[in-house]
């Protein structure tokens, strides 16, 4: 059977035939779907997307935070190790007031091995550095191979940190030896030296920034 469309009245669809009417109501079902996926549905699907996804970031950090918690009494033990372990450092930091001393404790370590000092010259100012400032002294002593090398040792035993750096060792007259190095010792600032210091970092941070900005 044939249909002449030209004969359908487009008035009177309720009359049509079975056929050109299903192709008719299929016809408009389909432009609903594609109307309804352009107009709302894309984006409601765009958007349970984006919303995956965020459930995505939210599980991995719930499961990130969980397995802090359940960490959390060994981190906290590993920050009282680390505490502790950083006092214990810092008090191997003498203060202002103890630099003197401890200068004095050098020097007495090479006297006390027999050795002569031709040049003890503590630098004319320290060099800040976070919570600390170092204290460079240039040394020349003069003595025998053993006793240098004990020298060294009390060195590096004393209570404060002292290191021994730019170690040059060569030959003098009669046997003897001479060593010249940097001994370098450390103080930890005070209150008012750190506030000072982070006023000065700030103030450092602030003028290159404001080069970078021209």
């Amino acid at each position: 059977m044939t249909l002449d469309l030209n004969n359908l009245n487009f008035k009177d669809i309720g009359n049509w035939p079975p056929i050109p009417k299903a192709l008719l109501l299929g016809s408009i079902f389909i432009a609903i779907l594609f109307a309804g996926y352009f107009l709302d549905w894309s984006q409601q699907l765009s958007d349970l997307d984006a919303a995956k996804q965020k459930e995505s970031q939210l599980r991995e950090t719930f499961l990130s935070k969980k397995k802090q918690a359940v960490n959390l009494d060994t981190y906290t033990q590993q920050l009282k190790d680390i505490e502790l372990s950083f006092g214990a450092l810092l008090k191997q930091l003498p203060n202002k007031s103890e630099m003197e001393s401890l200068i004095t404790d050098i020097n007495q370590a090479g006297l006390g091995r027999g050795l002569e000092f031709e040049l003890f010259k503590p630098a004319a100012q320290e060099t800040i550095s976070g919570f600390y400032a170092e204290l460079p002294i240039t040394i020349r002593v003069t003595g025998g191979y053993h006793d240098i090398g004990a020298f060294a040792s009390d060195v590096s035993q004393l209570s404060r940190i002292v290191t021994l750096n730019n170690i040059s060792i060569s030959p003098g007259k009669d046997n003897i030896l001479i060593l010249e190095a940097v001994a370098k010792t450390f103080r930890y600032l005070d209150e008012d030296e750190v506030a000072a210091q982070k006023k000065a970092d700030a103030k450092e941070k602030a003028a290159k920034n404001k080069g970078g900005q021209k």
